[in-house]
């Protein structure tokens, strides 16, 4: 579901319907779209809950003006020098125009509800939120920084999963993200994994099912392998609502479903309750 708005000045001609309203994929009942991003990107008839920007999900998370990107010039390259129907060069080129970023996740620090905190968020409008190098990497030396710092962790996930273009290295990430996880565990610092539609393949093998507090948003599409690919694997019809975040928090996979007009005040709680402790038993400075 497209994400775009329209901005009008003087000489601008006046948007056209589609950037005016958009049609809910829960209810099929079509919205006026400046009421649903006002709503957080939630459908206020039915509550189905649309993905968010990278830029939308920093305004509805942080205080304002407490957010500083770390890692932002980080870049990779073509390893295999991967070519399908086009080099995979023009694809990452293309989708650094489209989204202005270097690679599928932002890393930065902040605050929310008044607490420090080192955040990851994963941008699935670049190619599909898909996981290589650069990714692992970012999210690793975020950790790394946090270790340092004893800041706890929260991971915005959407992924596709492992970038196919960068083949084993791509896999590799969930390794390198992995150990950086039982970094943090050793020292006693949460890290907290908020599950976003969708969280699939090695991510969702990985980092985002390894938060010392797992945290999905409603309806999120949750899983390693696609429906299609399970059901002719197992030669089983799958229930209605598997690899949903409501069929995983019944089967005990993940701690909570959170609905987004509550999820900044939920981490605000948690980081408050999960609150590291500086080395030597002193608090950490606030």
């Amino acid at each position: 579901m497209p994400t775009r708005t329209t901005e009008l000045s003087t000489t601008a001609a006046a948007p056209v319907a589609e950037d005016i309203w958009l049609k809910c994929p829960g209810c099929k009942e079509i919205a006026f779209r400046k009421e649903v991003e006002r709503n957080l990107n939630v459908c206020p008839k039915c509550g189905w809950h649309l993905r968010l920007t990278v830029e939308q999900r920093l305004a509805v998370t942080f205080d304002r003006g407490t957010w500083r990107e770390l890692f932002a010039n980080l870049t990779g390259g073509d390893p295999l020098e991967f070519t399908d129907t086009k080099p995979y060069v023009e694809r990452l080129q293309a989708a650094q125009r489209a989204t202005g970023r270097n690679d599928a996740v932002v890393t930065g620090v902040g605050q929310i509800e008044g607490r420090d905190a080192a955040v990851a968020i994963m941008d699935f409008n670049f190619m599909g939120g898909s996981m290589g190098v650069v990714v692992g990497d970012k999210i690793a030396r975020l950790m790394d920084h946090a270790l340092r710092r004893r800041l706890p962790v929260v991971v915005f996930c959407a992924s596709g999963g492992a970038r196919m273009q960068e083949g084993a290295l791509s896999l590799m990430q969930m390794a390198k993200v992995s150990a950086a996880i039982a970094r943090l565990r050793d020292a006693r610092i949460p890290y907290i994994s908020v599950l976003c539609d969708p969280t699939t393949g090695g991510v969702a093998a990985s980092y985002a099912s390894l938060g010392d507090l797992n945290i999905a948003e409603p309806g999120a599409v949750i899983g390693f392998a696609g429906r299609r690919v399970i059901e002719q694997t197992t030669n089983q019809q799958l229930p209605e609502d598997f690899q949903t975040a409501e069929f995983l928090l019944a089967h005990g996979m993940i701690d909570a479903i959170v609905p987004r007009a509550k999820l900044r005040y939920t981490l605000g709680t948690v980081l408050a309750m999960l609150k590291p402790k500086a080395r030597g038993g002193a608090k950490a400075p606030h």
